[in-house]
């Protein structure tokens, strides 16, 4: 559990970049730990849609075409305000509580400059909601996007336009307005949107030269591995 948890952030948070080679013999030096819960964690990661695991090789870190986002999205388009909706209906005062504590940690992280941190927040903030839905199959949907929902949180690089919406959300499911909540996730799955968009052309702007540089060191010796073995 805790092997799958730390390689599931290190790939959601961009530590590990898509299409990176997941040798199991390294990453078991890399976390202290035997190849047996590395192997089981790859095959958690590939069943959440985080990594691609090739027959006789390494994994990889799964590169999210533009067709594997489009279908997120509209997944996301009937998942996101149905479940924003029903929390403004269902909402418990408890759960609405830990919903507005999450919201203003995340405008604190984000704020703080905290980026992996206030992303953390956008992502529990969505959890939350799913979990105030009170619709069973709904969380069982939403545990099966988990992971892919957090990858593309992630990809938020205006914390202040996220934290200012989730605010936004949280007001309209605190008075219970459905149609307000289900109108404003429709807008933040927009602003979700545009966000990812303009992170992938700032990465292919910039490329994060010395960061490639040093995953081919990584991937070489890695390939190394992965033949030994």
């Amino acid at each position: 559990m805790r092997v799958t948890e730390a390689l599931r952030n290190e790939i959601i948070e961009g530590r590990r970049r898509p299409g990176s080679r997941l040798v199991e013999r390294n990453l078991a030096t890399e976390l202290g730990v035997s190849r047996v819960p590395i192997r089981e964690a790859l095959k958690k990661l590939a069943s959440e849609g985080l990594v691609t695991n090739r027959p006789n090789t390494w994994s990889t870190v799964r590169e999210f075409s533009p067709s594997d986002i489009a279908d997120l999205n509209e997944v996301r388009t009937v998942f996101d305000v149905l479940s924003f909706e029903l929390a403004a209906q269902r909402h418990t005062r408890e759960g609405l509580t830990r919903l507005e504590a999450t919201m203003l940690q995340g405008r604190e992280l984000a704020e703080a400059g905290d980026v992996a941190g206030a992303h953390r927040c956008a992502a529990e903030f969505h959890a939350i909601v799913t979990e105030l839905s009170g619709n069973e199959l709904l969380g069982e949907i939403g545990a099966l996007l988990d992971s892919r929902m957090r990858w593309q949180l992630s990809q938020h690089d205006d914390l202040a336009v996220v934290a200012t919406e989730h605010a936004e959300l949280f007001d309209a499911i605190a008075r219970r307005d459905q149609a307000w909540a289900g109108s404003l996730a429709a807008r933040h799955l927009g602003t979700s949107q545009e966000q990812h968009d303009k992170h992938s052309k700032r990465l292919a702007e910039t490329g994060p030269a010395e960061d490639q540089a040093g995953l081919g060191a990584a991937e070489s010796e890695g390939a190394d591995s992965a033949v030994a073995d």
